[in-house]
């Protein structure tokens, strides 16, 4: 009966949530919805910071490099497709910004004497850029995986090693100026165009699109996790050496749910390139990565749900307390007192306390009954 109230109440739960999150529109102008939508991509990390966190036990310190893998692939690909981006000579769509950066004379032949712009090309089919979005950042976290998790490494190393790896990609990043245009990132781009329908930033279709990818993400990784892989998993995560001897390949487990972590964060990349309409290095720096742990932590790493929601109220609570005159100077201390009580007085976070409660009232029924 106990696990039959719980499963109605999770169910409930997701109910209300996705409900909400459909009705928006219905009083919410195109401001407002183009914010909300940047929540949920937000909403979204949450979720693969729990299952690789909460579910896997793999804190993951890197999160931002498959969001800022996934984000600069899709707008590589919307870059091209801008007005900005400049015809020469039959070779296709240059970057606007590698004609600013290009040696004096260099110009007219720009292709021919950059060969890095070569590496655009195939960036100028929009599906391409779609497709490396998704698939790069899951290659890598496969092969960081395979490398990790078949050694054994766990804990505090796997933190330090993908700490490591988010600050490499970044400094390479913004090193290569000409080919990625550096600190100052990719803008002025176009809107995604499926079958001849764009998708404006502000428009309700686009805020669906978002939306529809935040239900199937946490719909879909709550029956995964459901599943015999799910409960594996949940096992590693607990004792990895007492699976190892019931005949499980853990290192087998991690590195699928590491990679699909890192699918999630990617594809919240491209979904926010979509509504920000640029893509910056900033997505790869340590404290986008940290914070999203916070956002996880503060909801409850142990929830999807309460991840996903933990995010959404985080962000929105930072950009309230950022925009409010009164506060514009204690803002960040308001949201770090805030995650410093929720440390305290919540330790599972709000999905936690959320699922004692339900505990609490199902025991209370038992004992009426």
């Amino acid at each position: 009966m106990h696990s039959t109230l719980d499963r109605r109440a999770t169910v409930a739960a997701y109910a209300l949530f996705l409900a909400l999150v459909a009705l928006a529109p219905l009083v919410l102008d195109g401001f407002w919805l183009n914010r909300l939508a940047k929540y949920l991509v937000y909403g979204m990390l949450g979720v693969a910071i729990a299952m690789c966190w909460g579910y896997a036990g793999i804190l993951n310190l890197g999160q931002g490099l498959f969001f800022g893998i996934g984000a600069y692939m899709l707008a590589m690909s919307l870059k091209m497709a801008s007005p900005a981006s400049l015809q020469h000579g039959g070779n296709g769509p240059v970057p606007d910004f590698m004609l600013s950066n290009a040696e004096p004379g260099a110009v007219i032949d720009l292709c021919c004497i950059n060969p890095a712009a070569f590496l655009w090309s195939p960036f100028r089919h929009q599906a391409f850029g779609v497709l490396m979005g998704v698939l790069l950042p899951v290659l890598v976290a496969f092969l960081l995986g395979l490398v990790v998790f078949r050694k054994r490494i766990a804990g505090v190393f796997v933190s330090i090693i993908t700490l490591a790896l988010v600050l490499l990609v970044r400094l390479l990043l913004v090193d290569a100026q000409p080919l990625t245009n550096g600190f100052n990132g990719l803008s002025d781009l176009a809107w995604l165009t499926v079958g001849g329908f764009a998708f404006d930033p502000y428009g309700v279709a686009t805020y669906y699109l978002i939306a529809a990818a935040l239900a199937l993400v946490l719909v879909g990784a709550r029956l995964l996790l459901a599943t015999r892989a799910g409960l594996i998993l949940r096992a590693t995560a607990g004792d990895p050496q007492r699976a190892r001897y019931l005949g499980f390949d853990v290192a087998h487990y991690q590195t699928f749910f590491f990679a699909l972590s890192a699918g999630i964060a990617a594809l919240a990349g491209m979904l926010y390139v979509l509504v920000a309409e640029f893509a910056s290095p900033t997505f790869m720096d340590l404290a986008f990565s940290i914070a999203m742990v916070v956002w996880a932590a503060v909801g409850g790493r142990g929830s999807l749900l309460g991840a996903c929601v933990g995010a959404i109220l985080i962000n929105m609570l930072e950009s309230t307390a950022s925009e409010t005159q009164a506060l514009v100077e204690a803002w960040r201390v308001i949201v770090g007192l805030a995650f410093v009580l929720v440390v305290l007085y919540l330790p599972k976070g709000i999905g936690g306390w959320v699922h004692g409660l339900l505990e609490r009232r199902g025991h209370a029924t038992e004992a009426a009954q």
